[in-house]
């Protein structure tokens, strides 16, 4: 119980990969039925109503209206961040260069974090952390790259645009996760995920509106099985994904808990062999085993 508790951070974190996990299947189905932008909107409001009816329970109160407004400025600016600046440069950078380079390039978000989180925050990290963070993401690009099957060939003429998308989908997750951690002190961190959460939809609703795509908003809600796996995918995504890291962000240090959240692409292996019939190939296996030798570091 003791080891538990003192790693409470870090295994936050893996129950963070899990539920990203699911939510990237879910996600993936739905947005295939209803499209990205109206996935990325709906996510988000789903999510909230499943805080709030938590908050609602566990706090008495369905909205953050006890957050402070240092909690309120540095959480709100985590949301348009992470949510609407970092997921909108990753969706686009899928379109141009393919979703297995533009996961490649996520694989940078670990670094960034743990250079953010030492600019920002103040954090340092071991020699042993920088040991754990470098195998666990050699493993995870490996399990990415390792990924090239007669219907997806591998072109190495990478379009600039598509690498500078990817970039800013990078840092916006692994700055978001850090201004998250700044805003979130000693704060609820189911209320503190309200609040990235209320921001996050007011720029997607901005957005959604200037680009005249409500008709798509619209279609999406009408579509059932859509929506089945859109809430799905809210449920262990902006609802229990986003408040575990949360979680993870406030007991452990950024750069090793955005590490083991980083894990998905791994995680995603076993599912999607069963689920989609997609063989797992030997370098896959090496490099989910040594993800997994990486993120061990972290717990010695």
């Amino acid at each position: 119980m003791e080891f538990i508790t003192e790693h409470f951070g870090e295994f936050s974190a893996l129950l963070v990969a899990v539920f990203w996990t699911v939510s990237a299947i879910a996600f993936e189905s739905a947005s295939r039925r209803v499209g990205s932008l109206p996935v990325n909107l709906l996510r988000l409001i789903i999510g909230l109503l499943f805080l709030s009816t938590l908050t609602l329970f566990r706090r008495n109160m369905i909205l953050p209206v006890d957050a402070s407004t240092e909690n309120w400025i540095w959480l709100g600016l985590s949301g348009l961040v992470g949510f609407v600046f970092g997921d909108l440069f990753l969706f686009k950078s899928f379109t141009i260069i393919g979703s297995r380079f533009s996961m490649l390039i996520m694989t940078l978000v670990p670094p960034m974090t743990a250079f953010f989180g030492w600019v920002i925050l103040g954090e340092h990290l071991t020699p042993l952390n920088f040991a754990g963070i470098i195998l666990t993401l050699a493993g995870i690009a490996l399990a990415i790259f390792a990924r090239n099957t007669a219907e997806e060939k591998i072109s190495l003429k990478l379009a600039p645009s598509g690498i500078f998308y990817a970039l800013g989908g990078a840092v916006g997750q692994s700055l978001g996760l850090v201004l998250s951690k700044l805003g979130l002190q000693d704060y609820d961190p189911f209320s503190a995920t309200q609040i990235r959460m209320i921001v996050g939809i007011a720029g997607f609703v901005l957005l959604v509106t200037v680009m005249k795509r409500w008709s798509g908003v619209r279609s999406a809600i009408n579509n059932r099985e859509g929506m089945k796996s859109l809430s799905l995918g809210a449920f262990f995504g902006p609802f229990l994904g986003v408040s575990f890291s949360l979680i993870s962000v406030k007991f452990a240090k950024t750069g090793i808990a955005s590490t083991i959240m980083a894990l998905t692409p791994v995680f995603i292996l076993l599912p999607a062999y069963y689920l989609y019939k997609h063989k797992v190939t030997i370098p896959e296996l090496i490099g989910a085993v040594v993800s997994v030798c990486g993120v061990a570091l972290f717990f010695i």
